[in-house]
């Protein structure tokens, strides 16, 4: 039960900052979804930052389970990025969907391995 406890408080506050991030104003933001880009890669970030210091640092467990299943997954928005994707296909921006599903995958997953490289860099010293 502590476990979905704290999955759910960390989800609570990743869904909170996407939302709020959600807030701020972009102008052209109708015509590419940079702030969901920007909300993927940054959550990829994270969960990189995680892993790494879970890896490296005697970390509890349970903070791990908080930050990467509940602050992450309540943060990053996959569903919100296939859903933008289909939206610019189905509206004839099929070079802007694939400009888009390639940069978030790409950049995500370089996120992922910058942070851990960045962990890395910093431990070692």
């Amino acid at each position: 039960m502590l476990k979905c406890v704290l999955v759910g408080a960390g989800g609570f506050i990743g869904a909170v900052l996407r939302y709020l991030i959600g807030l701020i104003p972009i102008k052209g933001n109708d015509a590419f979804p940079f702030k969901t880009l920007f909300i993927n890669v940054a959550g990829a970030f994270m969960i990189g930052i995680i892993t790494a210091l879970a890896e490296r640092k005697n970390i509890n467990p349970n903070l791990v389970l908080m930050l990467q299943v509940g602050v992450c997954g309540g943060f990053t928005t996959f569903s919100t990025f296939a859903y933008e994707t289909s939206g610019l296909m189905k509206n004839g921006n099929t070079a802007q969907a694939v400009i888009y599903a390639v940069l978030s995958v790409v950049l995500c997953v370089l996120a992922v391995f910058a942070a851990q490289a960045a962990i890395k860099a910093v431990i070692s010293r």
